[in-house]
């Protein structure tokens, strides 16, 4: 019996939910995973799980050995990974998990110079639709967040964004642009969905002498929970969006979308990069998340006119 490998399908199964999910993370037969955890059972001389037809569960003897064993199995990876780069460098797999919006507009542009850079790396980018991403099974993992965000992950910020006002030139050669706030209320919006709201305030910040702020009363003719949907919307040529610089800085740099209202802008974010609960970081990882930051922070800056 592998041990090791029977203390792993075990913390897989509890940790996805189920043998079946657990079989599809590992890429085994769920008869397989159910063997491994029989075993280790077998040989503890304990019932780790208590199964149902709808859940699994944790017994006493089973959380108590769990929250053993999972320090333990992050020291042997720990390990395994400090010996891996030794010999291996800057290569290697670079597993890199985030939501389908910043899969596309921040990380697949990046993807080509970065491999220019370290040919020797691969990546796997996990494109994940779940509120909670799975951080702990990939090396990196991107969300945005408010910039006070304090979740019980490590996070490390490496940029800051803004959303910026924008629209199509085809749209705004019918409408002439907005040349204060106020009038963006004779325009088509469009915006973020407010939950149980037909109008959306925008909360608007100068960055010029004095810091100015206003609201804005909006009703827009286009709302979408669905940040990429809203850009294909702008793009169309139907209206003046609300979207975040960073995702289309290469929009404005190309045409395809030109400010409007500049330099007026709405709301803070901060991009994070999640690490999975270990000390050690990979030089891959580290090298990735230093290029993502200084790529990011430029197209950020230059979508801004900051340079």
């Amino acid at each position: 019996m592998d041990r090791l490998m029977t203390m792993r399908v075990f913390q897989a199964v509890v940790d996805a939910g189920g043998f079946a999910a657990a079989a599809r993370l590992l890429n085994m037969a769920p008869a397989t995973v159910t063997r491994f955890v029989a075993d280790l059972e077998q040989d503890l001389g304990a019932r780790l799980l208590q199964r149902t037809t709808r859940r699994v569960s944790l017994t006493e003897a089973g959380s108590a050995y769990l929250a053993r064993l999972r320090p333990i199995l992050l020291e042997l990876d720990e390990a395994r990974a400090m010996a891996q780069e030794h010999t291996q460098g800057m290569s290697g797999t670079l597993r890199v998990c985030t939501s389908p919006v910043l899969a596309t507009h921040l990380l697949a542009p990046q993807v080509a110079l970065f491999r220019t850079r370290y040919p020797a790396v691969r990546l796997e980018i996990h494109v994940s639709l779940d509120s909670e991403l799975p951080i702990n099974e990939h090396d990196i993992t991107l969300f945005s967040a408010p910039s006070d965000y304090d979740g019980n992950v490590i996070a490390r910020p490496f940029a800051s964004t803004t959303g910026v006002l924008c629209a199509a030139p085809a749209y705004l050669r019918r409408r002439p642009p907005p040349r204060t706030p106020q009038e963006l209320a004779e325009h088509d919006c469009l915006l973020p969905s407010q939950p149980d709201l037909q109008a959306s305030v925008l909360q608007l910040s100068h960055p010029g002498p004095g810091q100015r702020t206003t609201a804005v009363t909006l009703q827009p003719v286009c709302a979408s929970n669905h940040t990429e949907a809203l850009m294909e919307v702008a793009l169309g040529g139907a209206g003046i969006a609300l979207l975040s610089v960073d995702l289309v800085a290469e929009h404005l740099q190309h045409g395809r979308l030109v400010r409007v209202l500049a330099p007026w802008t709405c709301g803070q974010l901060t991009l994070f990069a999640a690490l999975p609960s270990r000390k050690f970081m990979p030089a891959r990882s580290q090298a990735f998340l230093d290029f993502l930051a200084e790529r990011t922070r430029a197209r950020i800056r230059q979508a801004l006119g900051d340079g």
